[in-house]
This record gives C-alpha cells, structure tokens and sequence, in this order.
C-alpha cells in the first residue's frame, strides 16, 4: 500500500478517510454500549448484577493496555509512520474477538462467566491496540487548530452514522442471518461486522499522512510521559470530562433498551429511538466547526452540557404513552451532545502540543491513550451501576418488572445522567487552554522547530 502525495494540510478525501474509520470503531463500541448488557442478560444468560460487575472488572486490564499501547505506538518508527500501521496490523484480531465476544458457548453458568470475562477482555484490549494510534492520528494529520476541529468533527460524524446503523441493523441481522438459532445470529452480525471494519481501516491506512513530529527524536520512558500529563492542566480536566461524559452517554444509552422494552412497552421501538438519537448526534458533530468559528470550544462545551443536564432530567416527567415527545427530546439530547466528542478530541491534540511548549518532549498517543481509558470505563461504570440498580430493584429477565424495578429504569435515562452531565459543565469551567493561548503556542513550536 502506498501513502498520499505529501500535501502541508490533508484534504477532503483524506477526511472522509479518516472519519470512516470511526464508523468501523462504532461497529464494535455500540454494539457494547447499546446491546452487550442486555445480550447478557436475555440471551447468553448472566444475571444483571455480574454482567455489569464483569464489565466494569476487564477495565482493569485497559488501565495497563491503553498507556502503555500509547507507550509502544509513540516509539514506533516505520516507513508508514508512528500510528497508522497498527490499523493495518490490528484489524483482522480485532474482528475475530468481536465474534468469540458475542458467541454463546454450551456450559454450565460458572464456566459462562470465565467465557465472558476472556473474550471480552481480548476484545477490549485488541480494540486499545488499534484505537488508540487511530485516536493519536487526529493528532499529527496536522497541526492548525480549526483544522483539527474539522477532522474531528468527520471523525464523529463518522463514528455517529455508524452507531445509528449498528443500533437499527444489529436486531435486525440477527434475526435475518440467524432466524431462530439467535446464537448463530449475533455470530454472524460479528462477523459482518468485522469485515466491514477491516475494509474501512485497510482504506485509512492507504489515505492519510502523518505531518506533525516532535522537533527531536525523544529518549524518555513511558513513566516520564505519564508524569507529563500530570503536569497538565487541561488535560487533567478534560479526563475527568471525559469520565464523566461517558458515564452519562453510556447510562442513557444502555438504559434505552430496557426503556422501551419494559417500561413503555415497545421493544421494537428500540432500534427507532436509538436511530434517531444517532441521527442527531451526527447532525451535532457535524455543525460543530461552523459553532466553533463563533464561540470557543471551552464556552461552547459548558453551555452544551447544561443543556444535556435539563433535557435529560426532564425524560423523567414524560408519561409512558406520550411516544412522540420521547422522540423529541432524545433528538434535542442527542444535537447537544454531538459536538462533545469532535470538541474533546480536538483539544487532545491541543493538550500534545501545551505539552511538547511546557516540557520540550511530545507523546500524542499517550495523551489520547490516557483519554480514551477515561472513557471506557466510563462505560463500563455505567453499565456496573445499570447492573446493580436493575439487581437491587428485582429486575427479571423477558418479564414484567416491577413498579420498583421500571421507576429504575426511568431514573437511569433521565435523572441520573442529567445530573452527571451538570457535573461535567461545572468541571470545564477549570479547562484554562483558550483557543487564543492555544495560537501563541503553537507560533512559538513552530519557531523552535524551525531553529532546530
């Protein structure tokens, strides 16, 4: 495969590429925050409370994959580049764990659970292993602040169209490839699903360039780039953001299926709801460079999540026959928060560059490494508490719940993450790298890079 002809800034197909890629990502990551729980639960038959409990432990093993996948892929050196080869090298493995993942083995319930805990765990840290350099890439693709907006905006829009046809597809390929064997179903859906993502990361790697380098080759360790964004302040914000964010996308998205199926009583209106709010979330992601051309993105980011806040409360209220203003509301949820992923990956890339101006020494995919751990176990916090709430509360699998049960369920699509989503806001407001200072920045790296 060859690269790109060399440009000074990448172009349009180069961003379609690269957005693309987030699109085969969200084959995998809304698969797992939309259908993992509840396929757990109704169909390879884990009780509530170890499904989450489950989920939430393999994090662990992320706490050591992801910085130290940012580690290896920031001192990788090949003729392609520092990140862009692990898309390449990683896409294969990644699609054949997605099908052992969602492969309900004949054993008895103990031995189920180990299954579970093995095949999700490889997933999750074959996933680290191609995502976090595909996270980095936004990164060095160049290095123009509205630019990098951009890029991450396609990379959203991407991601976002692909959750919106993983959440309205997946029920349905299971049934179509399956018909009534659901185990050969969600083998199958997998299976497609890699071979999709194969062909979107494959196209990647051919389309983009690496343009931004560090001014000199680094001879730090790991532990010295950890240490660095310690020292960061606005990285230290934006993980905790990001902590926080993904618990309440990841609650309410989780919380969806069980929504409609038990409370409103509608479980073929899930794959519709969910469409919607992915709609929505692109249509945010995409208008968020022509918002970011008025307002800068630490001021756009807290009015947006304020919003999240109030709107998602306010699910509370809806009575359960009043479908279409749930619609609603899920749409103006999901524009809100749209812009929240291409605003935060963008002021990754951001942090990199305040990083190599305070320190001298640059590690991109540990910034984005560290990151993306903050947000994974968001999600898996999310579905730990669903989980325990469903549990505590006497939630039966494919049965009518409870009055204690379906108040539950309620309370963790409105309140809980409306509350979290204030949370948030009110931390960004400690986010000090304006857009402004971010300009000074990057004149005075350009300067030093041009004396070296």
């Amino acid at each position: 495969m060859t690269s790109p002809p060399p440009t000074n800034q990448p172009g349009w197909l180069e961003k379609l590429s690269y957005g693309s890629g987030d699109f085969g990502f969200n084959l995998y990551w809304t698969t797992i925050s939309a259908f993992l729980l509840i396929f757990y639960t109704d169909s390879f038959g884990l009780n509530a409370a170890a499904a989450g409990t489950m989920r939430l432990t393999t994090k662990i093993v992320d706490a050591v994959v992801d910085p130290v996948m940012g580690a290896v892929s920031d001192r990788t050196k090949t003729r392609w580049g520092r990140f862009r080869p692990w898309l390449l090298w990683g896409a294969v493995p990644l699609a054949a764990s997605g099908v052992l993942t969602f492969t309900t083995p004949n054993l008895d319930s103990g031995a189920k659970l180990i299954y579970a805990y093995v095949t999700f765990a490889l997933m999750m840290v074959i996933y680290s292993i191609v995502n976090i350099p595909y996270g980095a890439l936004s990164g060095v693709l160049t290095s123009n602040g509205q630019a990098r907006t951009q890029i991450n905006s396609f990379r959203f829009v991407g991601g976002f169209l692909g959750g919106t046809f993983t959440t309205y597809m997946t029920p349905k390929l299971v049934g179509w490839l399956g018909g009534a064997n659901t185990v050969l179903g969600w083998q199958l859906t997998m299976g497609l699903y890699g071979l999709i993502a194969v062909a979107l990361f494959f196209n990647l790697f051919r389309q983009t360039r690496e343009r931004v380098a560090p001014a000199h080759e680094q001879r730090v360790s790991p532990w010295r780039d950890i240490a660095d964004l310690t020292q960061n302040r606005p990285w230290m914000v934006l993980f905790a953001l990001a902590l926080i964010v993904m618990v309440t996308i990841s609650t309410r998205m989780g919380a969806s299926a069980y929504y409609m199926k038990y409370y409103v009583g509608q479980p073929q209106s899930v794959a519709g709801f969910l469409t919607v709010y992915g709609f929505a979330l692109a249509a945010g992601s995409f208008l968020t460079p022509l918002m970011t051309r008025f307002v800068d993105k630490r001021t756009l980011m807290i009015v947006l999540l304020i919003a999240v806040g109030v709107l998602s409360s306010a699910f509370y209220f809806i009575p359960k026959d009043q479908i279409g203003l749930m619609y609603g509301l899920q749409i103006a949820i999901g524009l809100c928060l749209g812009p929240k992923s291409p605003l935060t990956f963008a002021m990754y890339a951001d942090c990199a560059d305040y990083t190599e101006w305070k320190t001298g020494r640059r590690a991109t995919a540990m910034t984005f490494s560290a990151a993306t751990f903050a947000q994974k176990l968001g999600g898996a916090l999310a579905s730990w508490v669903i989980g325990l709430v469903l549990a505590s509360l006497g939630y039966v699998a494919n049965a009518a719940q409870s009055h204690a049960s379906q108040t539950g369920i309620v309370l963790l699509i409105s309140i809980v993450p409306g509350v979290l989503a204030l949370v948030a806001a009110a931390i960004m407001i400690f986010y000090n790298l304006s857009d402004s200072r971010l300009s000074a920045i990057q004149a005075e790296l350009a300067e030093r890079k041009a004396q070296s």
